[in-house]
């Protein structure tokens, strides 16, 4: 598949997911969170890269109220939701990830929530996001590795619908090239519990975690196997759903 169409798909299922989204974005908001407590006191010039429906943007422009601020995203069905609920204090940006709309040395500061795994060229990205911070800038990044929904690979049996993460290393060596430098890491797994499968395909779906694949279909049959795999995994808190997470804090040192 070439990247042009992945990236029109994945843009077409966040916009379907768009009205939907903050209402079932539980996982997204409290990986968020550690991530939100690592942001410096000080920052000029913004962006929130794939912000979605402008949650942390808004909550960006409320910590830096004196900041220019910037919040990019691929799909147009996220960004009019944000403009619809925000306005037009942000400049909001329609954009690729590893092809960044914005002039060289722009922002001092890059703030992303579990965005960049979309991006099937990490190298890319990396390289943008140095491109794009002044010297001595930093961007703070949330990012997910393999492993991740791994149980509903599982009970699909199906793992080739998972979302095909970079590896650590990879991300590791991309940043490397790029000339950014690591000044803190580290890696966690979360894990949410649902109550049945119905739930738990609902909060992939309903935040377009979940890109269409040509061909795919699922029989009955299907849906009640799945159900009893997933069975197979309950815990006391439900049916758990693993996010393995890489945060990142990274600095442009010239």
């Amino acid at each position: 598949m070439s990247e042009d169409n992945w990236s029109a798909r994945v843009a077409k299922a966040f916009s379907r997911a768009a009205p939907h989204y903050d209402a079932l974005a539980n996982a997204q908001r409290h990986i968020g969170e550690a991530l939100w407590q690592s942001l410096p006191g000080k920052a000029h010039h913004l962006l929130d890269l794939g912000c979605g429906t402008g949650y942390w943007t808004h909550r960006l422009a409320e910590r830096y109220p004196a900041a220019k601020l910037a919040g990019l995203d691929l799909a147009p069905g996220m960004l009019e939701q944000a403009r619809q609920r925000y306005g037009e204090r942000i400049h909001w940006q329609v954009g690729d990830a590893a092809a960044l709309p914005f002039d060289d040395r722009a922002f001092d500061l890059v703030f992303s929530n579990l965005a960049v795994q979309w991006c099937r060229d990490i190298g890319a990205v990396i390289n943008e996001l140095y491109r794009v911070l002044r010297p001595s800038g930093h961007a703070h990044i949330t990012t997910l590795l393999p492993g991740t929904l791994e149980e509903i690979a599982f009970a699909w049996q199906r793992p080739e619908a998972l979302l095909q993460t970079p590896s650590h290393a990879s991300v590791e060596r991309a940043i490397t090239e790029s000339g950014l430098t690591i000044t803190q890491q580290t890696t966690t797994v979360e894990r949410f519990y649902y109550p049945d499968l119905n739930a738990v395909m609902a909060s992939i779906k309903g935040v377009g975690a979940q890109v269409a694949r040509p061909n795919a279909q699922v029989t009955r049959a299907d849906v009640v196997a799945a159900k009893a795999r997933f069975e197979s995994l309950r815990q006391p808190q439900g049916l758990p759903v693993s996010y393995h997470c890489l945060t990142l804090q990274l600095e442009k040192n010239r």
